[in-house]
């Protein structure tokens, strides 16, 4: 039997250990012992890059932020995509992550790092996009912890609160989308970005090709049109009796 070998570790800046792993040719990465994602089940970070960039195709001067690095699987999908004149930005808060894909991963998507359209950036995506100039990005991608509530570091909540809402809708262009990837499905998740200004949908997305069942979702939006106000539908009040009021039936 082949041994499950740990490749490197270190801890994050909240102590959490975060540990790469090799077993049989497959990589993992995981925080405090629980997996955070592997070679062995792409389907959903490839989703997490089409969805939102699939109207960038033959785009000039296309520009995409990427929330996260991970095993570079998204940034693999959005570099097939986006032309060659395109601006890709990573933003990976620890550093030993890009390191690790470049010494560890080279043969996964480590190569990918020295394409010229990409930079990364060393920062907390809620930094960049708090920073960024506006309106910024055609694509925001967000593999921010394991989705909208579930969180491993409390931190990454901000991303989805009103704040981190208002943040991503002044770096979208125009007809620009965000996707979230989340671990499960959000109940009310659709909604709370209803409720900020976006018009969204979701994708149930497989771990695996050979999956059975979709295991994640993929939530996908833009920024929802203001309506002229000469062009809104005013409905009338109508004063209705109360029922006591009203005259009984023979």
């Amino acid at each position: 039997m082949k041994p499950f070998r740990t490749l490197a570790e270190i801890r994050t800046p909240d102590g959490s250990r975060l540990t790469l792993h090799e077993h049989d040719g497959e990589h993992f990465l995981k925080l405090d012992g629980r997996q955070l994602m592997s070679t062995t089940a792409t389907i959903s970070e490839l989703m997490l890059a089409e969805l939102p960039c699939r109207r960038l195709r033959g785009r000039a001067n296309a520009s995409v932020l990427i929330g996260g690095l991970g095993l570079g699987y998204s940034l693999q999908r959005v570099l097939e995509i986006v032309g060659a004149d395109a601006t890709v930005h990573v933003a990976e808060l620890i550093p030993e992550v890009e390191k690790w894909n470049r010494e560890f991963l080279g043969n996964v998507n480590g190569a990918l790092l020295d394409d010229p359209r990409v930079k990364v950036i060393t920062r907390d995506v809620f930094d960049v996009l708090l920073q960024a100039p506006k309106p910024s990005y055609d694509a925001i991608l967000l593999d921010v912890d394991n989705g909208p509530t579930s969180f491993v570091q409390k931190k990454n909540s901000r991303i989805y609160g009103s704040r981190g809402f208002g943040l991503i809708a002044r770096s979208l262009r125009p007809e620009g989308e965000v996707a979230f990837w989340s671990a499960c499905p959000e109940p009310g998740f659709v909604q709370s970005l209803q409720r900020n200004g976006f018009k969204a949908s979701s994708y149930p997305a497989k771990a695996h090709e050979h999956a059975k069942r979709a295991a994640h979702m993929i939530y996908v939006a833009e920024v929802a049109p203001i309506v002229p106000a000469e062009d809104r539908v005013i409905v009338p009040k109508v004063h209705v009796k109360p029922w006591r009021n009203l005259p009984r039936r023979r």
